[in-house]
């Protein structure tokens, strides 16, 4: 939403519409990147980041351009840097389309065949309408654990602006609320095929499902449910009950990792699944290396990135003060 994704000093103009397409916003950047007179160079990918061994102060970094050197490190390369796909057994042995979900662009590749989408995150829901509502011959979505969903605007309001204010409450009653407010809202969602969530966003600080059609295209059949996936076959499927169907496609809608791991020649700055410890604009660690950008919150990820960003300038100039 325009007025809660607009970064630190610079808010989203009024000209741009209330929620912004990828190109909207891409726009915005380039004109926050003109307000600040920044430098921002593209096409070149970051390999490695080291500190210095003789100068524990020091940074470098290897990129497509060459060697970067700075008192100052700021890792702000997100919570979906690599695509994240499972070992299925017979995945070899499928003779359809196969591909991850972030090289899902268009629904014209699948006019009139048969989908399965495995994943009911926000990327495989809309995937799945998408799909179910631009010519698919059919359309089906794997579910391992069934999520929360909540409408995007209920009674009006926007879910960011809620999500905002129930961050204040204990999450027990938070969760309780946004139940009853997507159950008002939404229906009931079992009689369609959707178990009921197994977890809630407040207590698991996890974004749920926010709702931009999958609802409406579950409950007209548009769209139909299946169990988790179990393995391949060389048609289709083969789900965790033992039924199989087949298909002409399949889009894992199956995450991904920050690829930190990859990235940085050091791990005490990341814990187990491969994420930063401290948090978003704070000292790490290691003297003089800071992370933007991986904070889990069901408030917005660029809401969040806008206040960590004001934390991290105080926390970057009281470094470099104490540094000199």
């Amino acid at each position: 939403m325009r007025g809660f994704s607009g970064l630190a000093h610079y808010s989203i103009p009024r000209h741009y519409p209330k929620y912004l397409s990828r190109e909207e916003f891409i726009s915005y950047l380039g004109e926050y990147a003109k307000h600040f007179d920044l430098r921002v160079i593209t096409g070149c990918p970051v390999r490695k980041i080291r500190q210095e061994a003789d100068s524990p102060d020091s940074w470098s970094a290897t990129t497509a351009g060459g060697e970067w050197r700075s008192r100052v490190v700021v890792i702000a390369t997100g919570q979906y840097r690599f695509p994240m796909l499972p070992r299925w057994e017979g995945r070899g042995a499928y003779r359809g389309t196969f591909v991850h979900s972030s090289r899902y662009t268009t629904p014209a590749p699948y006019l009139g065949k048969r989908v399965l989408v495995v994943g009911a995150g926000n990327s495989g829901t809309e995937i799945a309408t998408d799909l179910a509502e631009n010519g698919a011959g059919f359309v089906a979505i794997s579910i391992r654990t069934p999520p929360p969903i909540v409408p995007r605007d209920p009674f009006g309001m926007p879910i960011q602006r809620t999500g905002i204010l129930l961050s204040f409450l204990p999450s027990a009653i938070s969760d309780r609320l946004g139940r009853l407010t997507s159950r008002v809202v939404l229906g009931d969602l079992t009689r369609h095929g959707l178990h009921a969530a197994k977890w809630f966003p407040f207590s698991a600080k996890r974004v749920p499902v926010i709702d931009v059609g999958f609802v409406k295209a579950l409950k007209q059949r548009l769209v139909h449910v299946r169990p988790a996936l179990d393995r391949l076959n060389a048609t289709g499927a083969v789900f965790e009950d033992g039924s199989s169907e087949s298909f002409d496609a399949i889009i894992a809608a199956t995450g991904f990792s920050t690829g930190l791991n990859e990235l940085l020649e050091m791990d005490d700055v990341l814990d187990d699944s491969g994420e930063p410890i401290a948090l978003s604009g704070e000292p790490t660690s290691r003297p003089g290396m800071f992370f933007m950008g991986y904070t889990h919150s069901l408030r917005g990820h660029l809401f969040e990135a806008n206040l960590a960003s004001r934390k991290l300038a105080r926390n970057v100039e009281r470094y470099l003060q104490h540094t000199v």
